[in-house]
């Protein structure tokens, strides 16, 4: 499957230069009109990112969490804590920072990862074997992606991906993985999706990962002259088909998780792989979005 096709079905346009403003403020990654993005500043705005992971995990999709989480209308875990969090502010609501957020991605660098026992995704699929293969490299997990229904626009996922690029390059990471979900607990209800990104996007070699055995569920489930491209790609969430259109590759099996009610791949997007009109697009360095280190 070439990348020419994955962008004519996506309908993409050659990127024009990104409307975003640099601010002095020196945690700022990027800024689209109203819309902003930068790392979690205090235990407050982390509180109301889980809050709005709470209205698009628990109530739009129907995740599981305990009843205290749900009385306080939060989504949280303990990796919370590990992890950077990534938000989108709309400067044009009234009140606080806390107010302001309408989108929230989770980070988890690497040395925090090593210095506490793997990465979360880790529970799913091998991704100590990869990093393990990888010793001069440093990675970064990107999860618990979220934005509420009224932003999910272009700009607020380029404000995303932006705010990811430059926290990226400024901690001069060389890969990124995460886990990709498609609604439902049913693997066979995505089976036209999920065999073209076996068919097609398989990592191999040296960025090769598998599902853990106890959990793996087959992505094969079509005969390769029974799936349409245009059809597969147009049956496959939108995140899924972004990080395609970057460059990404998948893991080897799905992965069902009953508590979150979705069917998971493991997304690897080496920073080597990334386009380079969306490097170009993006900023090749990350004095574009982001203070140096």
């Amino acid at each position: 499957m070439s990348v020419e096709l994955i962008e004519r079905d996506l309908h993409l346009e050659s990127p024009a230069v990104a409307p975003v403003v640099r601010a002095p403020s020196r945690d700022l990654l990027g800024r689209i009109g109203n819309l902003e993005t930068r790392i979690a500043r205090s235990e407050r705005e982390i509180d109301a990112a889980q809050a709005v992971r709470y209205r698009v995990f628990v109530e739009e999709m129907k995740a599981q969490v305990s009843a205290d989480d749900a009385r306080r209308g939060r989504e949280v875990d303990s990796w919370d804590n590990l992890c950077d969090h990534l938000l989108v502010l709309d400067r044009s609501i009234d009140g606080d920072a806390e107010d302001q957020i309408v989108g929230t991605y989770r980070i988890l660098r690497h040395e925090v990862a090593m210095a506490h026992g793997g990465f979360y995704s880790g529970s799913e699929f091998r991704v100590g074997d990869l990093v393990a293969r990888h010793k001069d490299k440093r990675f970064m997990e990107l999860g618990r992606s979220c934005v509420l229904p009224q932003y999910r626009t272009k700009r607020t996922v380029e404000l995303l991906w932006q705010g990811c690029w430059a926290y990226a390059l400024q901690h001069r990471i060389d890969a990124m993985f995460g886990c990709g979900s498609f609604p439902g607990t049913q693997p066979e209800e995505h089976a036209l999706a999920l065999s073209f990104l076996h068919q097609n996007a398989v990592a191999r070699g040296e960025w090769a990962v598998d599902a853990l055995p106890h959990l793996y569920r087959e992505m094969d489930l079509m005969p390769s002259e029974a799936v349409n491209a245009r059809r597969a790609l147009f049956a496959m969430p939108p995140l899924i088909k972004g990080y395609l259109r970057l460059g990404a590759m998948v893991g080897n099996g799905a992965v069902v998780d009953q508590a979150f009610n979705t069917t998971d791949v493991l997304i690897i997007l080496p920073i080597s792989s990334i386009s380079g009109r969306y490097v170009n697009y993006y900023g090749a360095d990350a004095g574009r979005f982001a203070s140096a280190s």
